[in-house]
């Protein structure tokens, strides 16, 4: 495992859909980005910071895209679907995978904030190459194989001062 150090390289790839279900269902608040950001760089140097969102022609949208690239992140925006039956989907899955091993040879730790079960096999591959993975989440939604893939787990729920507004 790589230890933290000044200069490390750094990406921070958000899963926002993620984080706003969870600070909602059981905070019934938003996430502070920019205090995230502040907490997952740590004082290394940040490569890159990206923010995983999806249009669903909701109200503030807009303004809340526009202020994640004020804080710093860039945002990846996705359509959400709407199928024959009326069911919606919208999903980054993938598009953070494939970011994440994009970004692999240039950063030495990538944070994800996350608590998706689905991310283990991407952390333990990204750990076999040598990349440090951090993840943010909130413990009590984070799929335990997630927690034990990384090389770190910060629990949001632990500070919630620091990651919700």
């Amino acid at each position: 495992m790589t230890e933290i150090h000044e200069g490390q390289r750094v990406a921070v790839l958000a899963d926002a859909q993620n984080l706003y279900h969870t600070a909602q269902s059981l905070y019934s608040r938003n996430i502070d980005y920019a205090g995230l950001l502040e907490k997952a760089v740590m004082d290394r140097e940040l490569v890159r910071a990206l923010a995983y969102v999806i249009r669903a022609e909701s109200p503030n949208e807009e303004s809340f895209f526009e202020a994640l690239e004020e804080i710093g992140y860039e945002t990846k925006i996705k359509e959400i679907k709407t199928f024959g039956d009326g069911s919606q989907k919208a999903d980054w899955d993938v598009g953070i995978v494939l970011d994440a091993v994009t970004l692999a040879s240039k950063v030495d730790t990538l944070v994800l904030v996350s608590g998706d079960g689905d991310f283990a096999r991407l952390c333990s591959h990204l750990r076999h190459e040598g990349v440090r993975i951090e993840v943010f989440a909130f413990e009590n939604s984070t799929a335990d194989e997630l927690v034990e893939a990384a090389d770190a787990f910060h629990d949001m729920a632990a500070r919630e001062e620091e990651f919700l507004l």
